[in-house]
């Protein structure tokens, strides 16, 4: 078709159709909105059906670290906002399954200093002698420094010391807390262990659904959830604030990083020539911070390291890495040994201890990102001109 001496194509006059549609649409009363709802705060909850087109959810945080470009939602309900496909979860009441794996190495350090401990089967673990409430499970890294003695003391002895607590199995937080005071001061009376040694511990009790990680030192536990990473403890570093201004307060001095320019770490187990006499003040601490968690159906894995894996790599890069190995062969110890070969690989300067422990015989899910639609626009002098042309035809 010729016009004004130009021909136009058919590709043109089907854009051309296309945007006046587009146009027509646009100037078309909108619908009304169904009525918003409120949750039981009392605050305003859009309808999940209302996707506001061109501006994401407020609450979204990008993936840092890691070669995927996904998103990450902070709260669940950002998942139906920005569009994830998650698998719907059964209302029928979620049973964990406990598998675990896991990979140590020396790395580029002259010695070994690391133990690790995992039992996913507490009840036959234990046998007869303690009355579980339900099947559980316990799982413990343990970084050693001055020596291995620390660490293997605490391997072999910290889950008899929680066992065997009064409050145990009815006050598992009470239980942990008096363990790892109680193991700390049974190996300062340990005469044939170099008592200078100490360790790092994080410990992960599950009894049930119930989930408890205990930590103390610069070891990580990290939850992934649906992909997500959510970091279940917190890394006991001198220059913390909240361990820096406790430190202070018991008279202890940070310098350069290090507490009372020796150890660097805020607790630990151990290393009784800083610590002095048992029942004194001491800056460095033993005593674990706690983080208590109920299992979901999205809660897939859970990994602890020792710090020589997280100084090279972030927590989100990690599940990512874990959870696309399961989704390929759903093997929990290939998972720990890829995390350790990829943090050689970027040349960490410690040893390294990582344990995956996962809440389901199945692979995760594949989570869907649906494709983007485009829309066609054009400006009301563009569109103008266009409607000249055309019915010039």
């Amino acid at each position: 078709m010729m016009a004004s001496g130009f021909e136009i194509s058919p590709q043109v006059t089907g854009f051309v159709n296309g945007c006046l549609k587009d146009t027509a649409a646009m100037s078309a009363p909108a619908p009304t909105p169904p009525p918003a709802m409120e949750d039981h705060n009392g605050d305003t909850l859009v309808n999940s059906n209302q996707v506001a087109i061109g501006k994401p959810p407020r609450n979204i945080s990008v993936m840092r670290h890691c070669t995927s470009s996904a998103f990450l939602c902070e709260s669940d309900s950002d998942l139906g906002n920005f569009g994830l496909k998650s698998p719907s979860i059964e209302t029928s009441e979620f049973v964990s399954v406990f598998r675990s794996g896991s990979c140590s190495e020396k790395g580029p350090k002259q010695y070994m200093e690391d133990e690790y401990i995992c039992v996913d089967d507490l009840e036959e673990h234990l046998g007869a002698s303690v009355n579980l409430p339900s099947h559980g499970a316990f799982y413990g890294v343990f970084d050693g420094h001055g020596g291995v003695d620390a660490a293997s003391f605490i391997k072999k002895n910290l889950l008899n010391f929680i066992v065997q607590d009064t409050h145990f199995p009815n006050g598992p937080k009470k239980a942990i807390r008096s363990a790892f005071v109680k193991a700390d001061h049974a190996f300062a009376d340990a005469t044939s262990l170099d008592k200078s040694s100490g360790t790092t511990a994080l410990t992960a009790l599950i009894l049930g659904r119930n989930m408890l990680i205990a930590n103390a030192g610069d070891c990580r536990a990290v939850l992934g959830k649906r992909g997500r990473a959510i970091e279940l403890s917190k890394d006991h570093k001198p220059n913390c604030t909240s361990e820096r201004l406790r430190i202070e307060k018991l008279g202890g001095v940070i310098y350069d990083g290090y507490l009372n320019g020796q150890l660097s770490v805020a607790r630990a187990l151990g290393d009784w020539h800083i610590k002095g006499s048992k029942g004194s003040n001491c800056p460095l601490s033993s005593e674990p911070e706690l983080e208590e968690i109920v299992l979901t159906e999205e809660d897939e894995f859970l990994i602890m390291g020792c710090d020589g894996l997280w100084d090279v790599m972030s927590s989100q890069c990690a599940v990512t890495m874990v959870r696309k190995e399961l989704m390929q062969h759903n093997d929990p110890e290939r998972c720990s040994k890829v995390l350790v070969k990829e943090a050689l690989q970027r040349n960490t300067c410690d040893n390294l201890t990582v344990v995956v422990v996962c809440f389901s015989e199945d692979p995760p899910p594949k989570t869907e990102i649906p494709k983007s639609h485009k829309r066609r626009s054009i400006s009301a002098e563009g569109l103008d001109l266009l409607k000249g042309v055309l019915s010039s035809i």
